[in-house]
């Protein structure tokens, strides 16, 4: 079985945030502040709780502010790591891309704006009893049915039959939950250095039957817009550990 303690979680803080200007013109979506800290924090300190030891952050706009405040991570008990965009922002895909040399054979993907108190164990054993010649990811997926977006996967059966998020169908009831694990082969189809998504490395992965999902049903929190910001914000007060 994989330790989660040696798998490296790559986390896509670069996104320009401009749903939330005023507020992310001067400081990156990582770092809002919720219940007195930023909302980065919040998500190490749960990972940490999770068994996660090895964070890779892919920053892009104002991404030093982030790397300020973690540092090293060693105030976490975490090893933290850093992969900039650069001048030119390069999409998920290529800053997953660009940080591959840290992240080793297999590695989590998910994304700096969503708080998600998952069972990433069981997730991560599901991937480990997969066939890693055959499968190339895992996707974790929830039923939408257009609760939160647009619904862009049909899962079935226990299956991951079909993941569009442009070409969407009817059938579709499930949404991508935001977070992934891939292989280094899979990494490796993206090119180096140019803009690209990994949403359409997911959907040709689907496609060839090499990557499997995994449902689960706990909702996820975001902060992309600023009533999704307050709704988390809510969400952590409420807890009687905000950061756990």
């Amino acid at each position: 079985m994989l330790d989660i303690a040696k798998i490296p979680a790559a986390i896509l803080a670069g996104g320009l945030a401009t749903r939330l200007h005023p507020i992310t013109q001067t400081i990156p979506k990582a770092m809002i502040d919720l219940n007195g800290k930023p909302f980065i924090q919040h998500q190490v300190e749960l990972l940490h709780r999770h068994g996660v030891r090895k964070l890779v952050l892919c920053l892009g706009h104002l991404g030093e502010q982030v790397e300020s405040h973690l540092g090293d991570g060693s105030r976490f008990d975490m090893r933290i790591y850093y992969a900039h965009d650069g001048p030119v922002l390069l999409g998920t895909g290529g800053a997953i891309r660009r940080a591959m040399p840290m992240l080793g054979e297999v590695c989590w993907v998910m994304y700096g704006d969503s708080y998600m108190d998952i069972d990433y164990r069981a997730i991560l054993d599901t991937f480990a009893r997969s066939d890693p010649e055959r499968v190339l990811g895992l996707m974790t997926v929830i039923r939408n049915q257009d609760r939160w977006d647009r619904s862009n996967a049909l899962f079935r059966d226990g299956r991951l039959m079909c993941y569009d998020k442009r070409n969407r169908t009817a059938e579709m009831e499930h949404i991508d939950y935001g977070v992934a694990i891939l292989r280094r082969r899979a990494i490796e189809r993206m090119p180096l250095g140019e803009r690209c998504d990994l949403a359409e490395l997911y959907s040709e992965l689907v496609a060839e039957r090499s990557m499997i999902g995994y449902e689960l049903s706990q909702r996820f929190y975001e902060i992309g817009t600023p009533a999704s910001l307050e709704e988390a914000r809510e969400h952590l007060a409420s807890r009687s550990d905000p950061s756990a």
